[in-house]
């Protein structure tokens, strides 16, 4: 019997300590691919960063697409239910509009590598899209699709799909951050003045799509 409390305890540690060590990995991954991005990141600089030797790091992700996946799974399983939250939630449209896009914001300013890390894997392997939907980690967004049908229906809002508003908030929201190098020459923006460009989309977007919509 302590034989068996003794092996339960042994394995309990080293499962703690596997947790601790893959989340470090993930942290000390996050901020490499934050400061030079995918291509960029060498495996070794993640190992230094998470304070392990780089055998380890192979150990736990075989190489940098594998890692890099991880990194973004992890950050997106955080976003998604905030997302599936709001459009699920009993708020008008415009108050979801409102609270998607700070949120999104918000959350992508923390995380900035998410959306071109999507598009260039959406590029370089478009199944990588059906295999988090296989994971059904996607907000769902068919109450809020009937919630606009029945506003246009009863004409509080302007007549339009719901497929198209929803692309138009995604939209919105995400070009600022793909194109930011671009945004940033055109406007003539320090890093500092495009983050606060950022802060204040969080409303200026929202107001923009509602007062498209307003009848």
């Amino acid at each position: 019997m302590l034989t068996i409390w003794l092996n339960h305890i042994v394995n309990l540690m080293k499962k703690i300590k596997d947790t601790t060590t893959e989340t470090s990995i993930l942290n000390a991954a996050k901020t490499i691919f934050e400061k030079k991005g995918m291509d960029g990141s060498r495996m070794q600089e993640i190992a230094d960063e998470a304070g392990i030797n780089k055998a380890l790091l192979h150990y736990y992700y075989r190489n940098k697409q594998q890692l890099f996946e991880a990194v973004f799974k992890s950050a997106f399983n955080l976003l998604a239910p905030q997302m599936h939250k709001i459009l699920n939630d009993d708020s008008s449209v415009y108050d979801k509009i409102r609270s998607f896009t700070s949120n999104y914001i918000s959350f992508v300013i923390k995380h900035p590598y998410l959306p071109n890390f999507i598009i260039q894997e959406l590029n370089k392997n478009p199944e990588f899209a059906i295999n988090i939907l296989a994971e059904n980690k996607f907000p769902n967004i068919e109450k809020f699709k009937n919630q606009i049908s029945e506003e246009v229906a009863n004409g509080t809002i302007k007549p339009i799909k719901a497929d198209q508003l929803f692309i138009n908030i995604l939209s919105l929201n995400i070009f600022p951050f793909i194109a930011a190098p671009l945004l940033k020459g055109f406007l003539d923006l320090s890093k500092d003045d495009y983050n606060l460009m950022l802060e204040y989309r969080k409303t200026e977007v929202a107001e923009f799509i509602i007062n498209s919509i307003k009848v």
